[in-house]
Formats: C-alpha cells, sequence, structure tokens
C-alpha cells in the first residue's frame, strides 16, 4: 500500500495501476493456440500491471526491474549486492557520506555509454517537486548527489538514515534520453533504455508485456531469450490459463495454487512459496464518527479472528497480522500479539456507551456502529478478508457493509470509508511504517489511507528514520507497535504467503521475502536472466 502514493493527479493515475489488468482475450503470446514450455522463451501469469516503467515515475523502485539496473540488487536472501556498483558503498563514519564506485564499460541498450552522471540526473529528478513520483518521501534523507568523474558517486545525506543503501536498488535512468523529456509525460515511459537485461519489445496494456533478452546486458545474455508477461487480473482465469498451457508459470491463491500443483496432471508442475511482508488491514478513518472512536477501533482489533482467517482463508499459507511488521521479524515486538477475544471486544463497546439497539446493531447518542469496508473488485483474498472482517465485526454488534469497486471508486472515498488495504516491504521497518502511519501524510494518495494521526507515533517514526542506531530504531518501532496496540488506527488481520505454480522445465528457480507489491519484480521469475532450460532425461 505505501509504495501507491501519490498527491493531485498522480494518485488517480497511479491507483489505476493497480487494478489495471483485466484478461485479454488472445494468447499472451500473440498467437491463438496453447504455447509449448521449455525452449528459450517463458510466459508467466501475473495480476496487476504498472502505469508506467519509467523509474523517474516509482517504476522498479524495490528492484527486480529486468530493463534497468540500480547500484545494488538484492541477493536470493535479499541482501545487498553490487549491480552497476563494483561494490557496496564506502560509508563515513558518521553515516552522512556514501561513496559508490561504478562498473566500467556498462552501456545503456542503445549503446550508449553508462556514467556517473546517469546516476545523478536519476536521484535529482525523482527529488525534483515538478516530478509526479509517488514515493519521493522514500528519499527524504538525500541532502545532494554528485558525480566525481564517470566512474564515481556521492550521496549527502542529512542525517545518518540507516537504511539508504536499500534505496540505492533503485533503477538508474539514461540522462541522454529521459533528461531531454518531460519527466510526467514523456514517452520514456511507456518506451524504456535501460542498462538491464531484458529490453521491452511491446506493451499492450491489460494484456502483456514482452521482453527479449539485451545481448549487450554487462552481465552476460541470459539463457531465456524471450519472456513475457500476461497481465490476467482474475484468479480463476489465470489458473485455466496456466492449466492449458498458455502460461509456464503464475501467481495463485492457496486453493488454486494446490489444485494445478497437484500431481498427475498434464505436465509437471512446482509449487513455490515465498514468504512475504505483505498484510492485508483495514482501515478505520478517522473522520468517520463510527471508526474514528478509539473504542470501536480496540473493539474491533480483538473481535477478529486472525487465525481463522490464515486457516481458512489462506489454507494455512501465512500468518496472523497485528501490524505491518510479521511477527517472525526482529523488528516485531513481542507482546502486542492480540488475542481473539469477542467478549472482551463487546466489554470495550459497553464500557464507551455503545449499547445494542434492537436489531442487534449497537448505538451511541443516536449514532449507530455501522460502516462501508471497501475492496478491490476481482480480488478474491480481499473479498474473503473483508467478508470474514464483517462477519466477526457483526458478533460485537458493529454492522460492516462489504462494497466492491475499482481504486477510482475507492480513492475518493477514503477519508471517511474503510478499504481492505495492502503493503509491506522487507527492506527496512521505516519502509512499512512512515507512510502508512506518520500524520503528516494523512490524506496524500494512498500514504496513511485512514488518516491515523498519533503524535507519539509521528516522534517515535521520526526519532526511528534519524537514527543511525539500531538499538534507539528498535526502541522506537516497539513504541509505534504499543501505540497501535493503545489506538489501532489499522485492523491488520494477515500476512501472507505468495504462491506460485511453476512448469518443472526450468532450472535456478527460487523465491526471495517478497514485499506487498509482487508478480512483477517478484515472484520465481525475479532472476529469471539466470534460468537454464532443464536438460531431458536420458
Amino acid at each position: 500500500m505505501t509504495a501507491r502514493t501519490a498527491r493531485g493527479a498522480a494518485a488517480t493515475t497511479l491507483a489505476a495501476a493497480l487494478i489495471t489488468g483485466v484478461a485479454a482475450c488472445s494468447n499472451p503470446t500473440g498467437g491463438t493456440t496453447a504455447r509449448s514450455a521449455g525452449g528459450d522463451s517463458a510466459v508467466v501469469g501475473i495480476a496487476t500491471e504498472p502505469e508506467s516503467l519509467s523509474p523517474l515515475l516509482g517504476y522498479g523502485k524495490d528492484g527486480n526491474s529486468k530493463i534497468f539496473d540500480g547500484l545494488l540488487t538484492h541477493d536470493a536472501d535479499m541482501k545487498l549486492k553490487p549491480a552497476l556498483a563494483t561494490a557496496l558503498p564506502e560509508v563515513s563514519a558518521d553515516g552522512l557520506t556514501y561513496t559508490y564506485a561504478l562498473r566500467r564499460g556498462v552501456k545503456f541498450s542503445d549503446g550508449a555509454p553508462f556514467s556517473a552522471k546517469d546516476v545523478v540526473f536519476t536521484y535529482k529528478a525523482i527529488l525534483d517537486p515538478r516530478t509526479n513520483n509517488a514515493s519521493k518521501t522514500e528519499l527524504d534523507a538525500i541532502a545532494g548527489v554528485e558525480a566525481r568523474g564517470d566512474d564515481t558517486v556521492v550521496f549527502t545525506l542529512k542525517y545518518p538514515y540507516a537504511p539508504f543503501a536499500e534505496r540505492t536498488v533503485l533503477p538508474i535512468a539514461p540522462e541522454h534520453i529521459a533528461g531531454r523529456q518531460d519527466v510526467n509525460s514523456g514517452d520514456f515511459a511507456s518506451r524504456p533504455v535501460g542498462t538491464g537485461p531484458y529490453l521491452l519489445t511491446g506493451w499492450f496494456k491489460g494484456e502483456k508485456l514482452s521482453f527479449r533478452s539485451n545481448p549487450g546486458y554487462w552481465g552476460g545474455e541470459p539463457a531465456v531469450k524471450k519472456f513475457t508477461m500476461a497481465v490476467i487480473k482474475d484468479d480463476d482465469v489465470r489458473a485455466t490459463r496456466l492449466r492449458s498451457g498458455e502460461l509456464d508459470a503464475a501467481v495463485l491463491p492457496p486453493n488454486l495454487a494446490a489444485a494445478l500443483g497437484a500431481k498427475g496432471g498434464a505436465a509437471p508442475r512446482t509449487v513455490l512459496a515465498a514468504k512475504t511482508f505483505d498484510y492485508r488491514t483495514v482501515t478505520l478513518p478517522t473522520h468517520h464518527e463510527v471508526t474514528g472512536d478509539v473504542a470501536v477501533r480496540r473493539a474491533l482489533d480483538i473481535a477478529v479472528d486472525r487465525r481463522a482467517m490464515v486457516d481458512r482463508l489462506l489454507e494455512g499459507a501465512g500468518k496472523p497480522a497485528y501490524g505491518p511488521v510479521p511477527t517472525d521479524s526482529p523488528w516485531f515486538t513481542a507482546g502486542t500479539e492480540r488475542a481473539h477475544d469477542l467478549d472482551g471486544a463487546k466489554n470495550i463497546l459497553d464500557d464507551a456507551g455503545w449499547k445494542p439497539g434492537a436489531d442487534g446493531v449497537r448505538v451511541k447518542d443516536g449514532v449507530r456502529a455501522a460502516f462501508p469496508l471497501w475492496y478491490t473488485s476481482g480480488d478474491k483474498i480481499r473479498q474473503d478478508h473483508a467478508l470474514a472482517f464483517a462477519s466477526d465485526a457483526k458478533k460485537a454488534g458493529i454492522e460492516v457493509t462489504t462494497e466492491a469497486g475499482t481504486w477510482e471508486v475507492i480513492e475518493p472515498r477514503m477519508k471517511t470509508d474503510a478499504v481492505l488495504a495492502g503493503g509491506g516491504s522487507p527492506a527496512d521497518p521505516d519502509f512499512d511504517q512512515y507512510q502508512l502511519l506518520t500524520s503528516s501524510l494523512g490524506g496524500d494518495g494512498f500514504n496513511n489511507m485512514g488518516r491515523y494521526d498519533n503524535p507519539v507515533v509521528d516522534r517515535a517514526l521520526t526519532e526511528a528514520r534519524e537514527s543511525g542506531d539500531r538499538a534507539v530504531r528498535k526502541a522506537a518501532y516497539d513504541t509505534v507497535q504499543r501505540e497501535l496496540v493503545k489506538n489501532p488506527g489499522y485492523v491488520f488481520l494477515t500476512h501472507i504467503d505468495h504462491l506460485y505454480v511453476v512448469n518443472d522445465t526450468w532450472e535456478g528457480l527460487t523465491t526471495q521475502v517478497e514485499p506487498h507489491d509482487h508478480g512483477l519484480g517478484s515472484g520465481p521469475w525475479w532472476n529469471v536472466e539466470t534460468w537454464k532450460p532443464k536438460q531431458k532425461q536420458k
């Protein structure tokens, strides 16, 4: 959720990206018949597509963009390693200067040389107030960036932002192309040129993105020469296309993944599960007379049966969520777990003056304890979570009416209407929490959707962001998580494992710990450039 943020027109544009992807009628490879797996091509099914392919507007900011490279990238264990840089950065003793030595001889896919000036251009363009980049607050720590010759870049920070190196997986754009266009409206956003392992060959919005291998890639040309991402929003349609042979792999919900991955099918398939920081949560808007009441928030927070949601909705592929940080993360604050306690929820409401009415719905000062809850159309997992939440709330005497809609319909209502939202990033707790909870970003597009306002949380988030001391940061995030128990502006429900079903024809398939946004830069194809065809057994 936090990656999908913007102001003004940019928010509406970006929201559209989240719900684009209605299944096309044609075969994703461009033909009319099912394709055969293997060879030197791969077709994968994803649920969403970006609005833009420009890193200047937010594309690929967490890495794995395929068209581009960052200074750094992640390995299979999510540890940083060099990409366009030759090594991890040299960091000054005060934590305010990061120096990167750059790889020599790298070229963009149009043959132009890559150099330090492209790095400087990329970061300065994103930070320009005129640029509609939804995530520019993630680079707030940067005071300046400069090139020292062609092969060295130096970042100067305003404060010792501990996770800064994680921000330098951001893809680098070519100044000689993107710098000659309007950053917000130029065709670079749909005709990108990068240094990555793949080149875009076609983008049919709502249907597919097609790539071919970059023969001049500095890391060596990939064995997968043609790579297609078929955009198929509907889970059932995605499963059908995988079953028919049109797809080599797809992201699927648990029930469909189990069915498609079962042995004995027409083709051998493997189910890969990725642990994630991806959560589902219900926003509780401060500006609604029911959800803005702290007693209602606290009651809902313990009325929900998180374990039942994991077991029944996710078929065990996930874990209960009590905040943006998963319980198995070292940043999780032990003791902030909330047990399912329906009687406790009723007592909280009784004590706060919310009394059951004739129809069982509670009332206080003439106000019924009722509110709408929106979820995105076609998203079965969100729909199931919304319905389960509404059912649990009803048992406590709170009426929740579930509504489906596109983000264009939902976004104008977010100030007062609850939303079944998602978010999460494994890189650093700042990535999970700052944009989600800080009050100054309330109402800023998809940042702080519920307009949560807690001065204690604001101070803790700033302290954690601006300290380079891990112990100080841990204490600050402990404060945030404990405050969410006292005043939960969101009811976190589950952390969801991502499941992928893949035809058993490739070697080198693995998964990483994944963020909320997945399928495009994440999934077993996060390293498709290293895949090799399996050798047939003789």
